[in-house]
């Protein structure tokens, strides 16, 4: 058997290290070609109480509602929950004090509005309960706890909007003096400064356990994320996030913010992309239904 001249092997083996650099070369050369997907600093604008009006503070509430909130992703006409730009909510908040099922402390509707965002069991709406509850547990996340994160200053102005919306007197004072933390509100639901550092505070920072079942919290408002990995693969759970409108989930509706391909990193889309495939084989996009295409972040929304 004729064996390579030891001059022979050397020339192959740098002719293999030289193809190798060089493929290595092209990858990285398209992937600094491709466009970048980096989050963008939030526009935030301090609140002024001094210069405080009362119109003010009700445009304020709702941009805090169709915003930071993230009330429009389940309160809207799709039937997932009370359409409140729909509803006048004084007249509604005056039947459910009225109603028998009714068992809260609360003695005017806005008491009744603010207990709703603190305490959403205390009563729910009927027909927009838990599935299997029987209403009597509500869907809807506490608005001053995380994801969310309202102060109390942005549950009051968006109580005097839900109030003013439909001509109704406000009885929400407003604010006097900051309160402990500075009072600043997001002009949009642009996502925070720092970037995330685990999936866990990924999913915190754009709310996606308000709309999906993961990380032991359950939302019945979007497809369940925690069997995810047993589905779809990692290229459609990636696309369901930055593109979730590609394929629609089952029983669900066409409800999931469309930008988080803009708000996100590439380190954070990394992060929960990787937490929910746990490199777990699934179908494709074309050949599974997405199940983290409908609702997000943030939001009751990754």
């Amino acid at each position: 058997m004729t064996r390579p001249y030891p001059q022979q092997a050397g020339g192959v083996l740098l002719t293999v290290l030289a193809f190798c650099l060089g493929l290595t070369l092209v990858f990285t050369l398209i992937a600094n070609l491709l466009p970048q997907v980096e989050g963008e600093a939030p526009v935030e604008k301090e609140v002024d109480l001094g210069a405080l009006t009362m119109d003010s503070f009700v445009a304020l509430g709702e941009t805090l509602f169709k915003g930071k909130g993230t009330c429009t992703l389940c309160h809207n006409n799709m039937g997932r929950a009370p359409d409140i730009l729909a509803s006048n909510m004084v007249q509604d908040g005056e039947n459910r004090l009225k109603d028998e099922r009714y068992k809260g402390k609360a003695s005017d509707v806005e008491a009744y509005l603010r207990e709703s965002m603190l305490d959403p069991s205390i009563y729910v709406v009927k027909g927009f309960g838990k599935k299997g509850s029987n209403d009597s547990v509500s869907p809807m996340p506490v608005v001053d706890k995380a994801p969310i994160l309202l102060s109390q200053l942005e549950m009051d102005a968006v109580i005097a909007f839900m109030q003013a919306k439909d001509g109704n007197d406000v009885t929400v004072e407003l604010p006097k003096e900051a309160p402990a933390e500075v009072a600043k509100t997001e002009t949009s639901a642009a996502a925070p400064v720092e970037s995330a550092s685990t999936p866990e505070a990924v999913a915190a920072k754009y709310g996606c356990q308000a709309c999906h079942s993961m990380m032991a919290t359950e939302s019945p408002v979007g497809p369940s994320l925690v069997d995810a990995k047993s589905r779809l693969n990692k290229e459609a759970i990636r696309q369901s996030i930055i593109d979730p409108a590609a394929v629609i989930a089952e029983g669900f509706v066409d409800m999931m913010p469309k930008d988080f391909g803009d708000k996100m990193t590439i380190r954070e889309l990394d992060l929960i992309v990787d937490y929910l495939s746990a490199d777990a084989a699934a179908p494709t996009p074309q050949d599974a239904v997405a199940t983290t295409s409908t609702t997000s972040t943030t939001g009751e929304n990754q």
